[in-house]
């Protein structure tokens, strides 16, 4: 059954028609009778019983609500907040719901709607909702803890992106920014060692991976989002720290570094979250650490960090993954006009970020939003930072992309209250909004008693 053919009435998402339409659409489709155990369910409300069919036809709604730049593409991620009619509850006449075989949907996901219509429901509401509809029955609760529904949004183009924080000692925390809600997340059980250690971290799929050091060697914990706990992860082939790293879909790449001796590596590693497997890749051209990875146009690139402990590099690297190829590119990464300033061995990584296949980066020294032109291989700036970045060279800020917006998190100023200590700020970005009359920054969230140093960050999208 397909989705969009039962949905032909045209939508609106505002005016009084909206309420008629939705009773003209789901007429024969839908029995909104909850079974009689969901009443005795207090975590899920008779309210958000009738929300979830509202949610089968709100996918042609207005969606400038809902936060479309943290999305991939132009496609509505529906939470019972966006689809409450202005606060009325909808008035819905409808016969008992059948099967796709005519037989009462009793033992289906949604009792009242067939498996197909169901999965769409779920796919289509913001994954901030599956832990409280879970409660519904175990049907859904197996769906959800399966993985299953993850795979189903990305065959639908449908990605929301989390934001992933680590700051001080405190636990990670989530942030969805649709919601403007914050998760935070079990602790690790790690050991001291790991605890205290420098930390790396990349978000694949559907887990976030964590890098660091145990008192035994190096060790990678996985938190996952379809189980909400952390587990190990496979070490890599030839473990490693201060390394490039970025995701693609349910794919990484992670290259360079330095070894356990702190000997200067040139080889890589992929990554695949659906077989939790590390493959090693062909060597780079050069050997690098404390440089920076990301996807563009469907390649990775490694550009910026160290030959050894005194020689940086300017040189960008280029892996295609169809022909198992490294090409250098001269000159993608000069570093800032006031790098001499700084020691190179105390700099931070390049802060870049891909936003619509575009790189950007943050300059640590002149605290400028630059992009690159792939064409002629260069620079040009765009935008000042709304944080300075000059004053820990680049560390204790993270610049990322955030489905179709750049994100810069970094110690408040009086956005957060006074002299910031103590505040995370998270400031948004859209280029493609860019009027060119220096539109500001958006402050999507203040994050009070965090400290004033993020240690890890990573955005996820599922």
């Amino acid at each position: 059954m397909v989705f969009r053919d039962l949905l032909e009435p045209k939508l609106k998402s505002e005016g009084a028609e909206h309420d008629s339409l939705i009773m003209a659409g789901l007429q024969g489709q839908v029995s909104m009778q909850p079974p009689a155990s969901f009443k005795h369910n207090l975590r899920v409300s008779q309210d958000d019983w009738h929300l979830l069919t509202c949610i089968l036809l709100a996918n042609k709604t207005n969606t400038k609500c809902v936060g479309q730049g943290f999305l991939d593409q132009d496609v509505p991620t529906l939470t019972f907040g966006d689809i409450g009619l202005n606060g009325k509850k909808p008035i819905i006449v409808a016969r008992s719901g059948k099967s796709r075989v005519g037989k009462a949907s009793n033992d289906s996901l949604l009792p009242g709607l067939n498996d197909d219509m169901a999965l769409n429901v779920l796919a289509w509401s913001s994954r901030s909702d599956y832990p409280n509809l879970s409660c519904l029955n175990r049907k859904f609760r197996s769906l959800i803890s399966s993985g299953y529904l993850y795979k189903f949004r990305s065959e639908l183009g449908i990605r929301e992106h989390w934001v992933y924080l680590a700051c001080n000692m405190m636990p990670w925390e989530a942030f969805d920014p649709m919601r403007e809600k914050w998760m935070r997340l079990p602790r690790i059980p790690c050991d001291d060692c790991f605890t205290c250690a420098d930390k790396e971290s990349l978000a694949v799929g559907t887990e976030l991976l964590v890098f660091g050091r145990e008192l035994s060697g190096f060790a990678i914990w996985m938190y996952s989002v379809v189980t909400h706990s952390w587990s190990r992860c496979p070490l890599m082939d030839l473990p490693r720290c201060l390394f490039g790293s970025s995701s693609l879909g349910e794919v990484a790449i992670v290259a360079g570094g330095s070894d356990k001796n702190g000997n200067v590596l040139k080889s890589a590693e992929l990554y695949s979250s659906e077989l939790g497997t590390w493959e090693t890749l062909p060597d780079m051209n050069f050997p690098r650490k404390l440089c920076s990875g990301f996807f563009m146009d469907g390649k990775f690139y490694v550009i910026g960090g160290m030959s050894s402990h005194t020689d940086c590099l300017t040189c960008g690297e280029e892996y295609n993954i169809g022909t198992r190829s490294w090409r250098r590119i001269e000159n993608m990464y000069p570093g800032s006009d006031a790098g001499g300033a700084f020691n190179p061995a105390m700099r931070s990584p390049p802060l870049v970020a891909v936003v619509n296949n575009q790189l950007y980066s943050a300059d640590q020294a002149t605290n400028e939003v630059k992009k690159y032109d792939k064409v002629n291989n260069s620079w040009s700036v765009v935008k000042r930072l709304p944080v300075r970045a000059d004053s820990s060279n680049g560390w204790g800020l993270a610049f990322k992309a955030c489905g179709n917006s750049l994100l810069v998190i970094g110690a408040g100023g009086r956005e957060g209250g006074g002299n910031g200590n103590g505040v995370i700020v998270l400031h948004s970005w859209n280029p493609e909004e860019e009027t060119g009359d220096g539109s500001e920054w958006s402050v999507l969230a203040v994050k009070e008693r965090a400290g004033a140093f993020v240690y890890n960050c990573a955005v996820m999208g599922c």
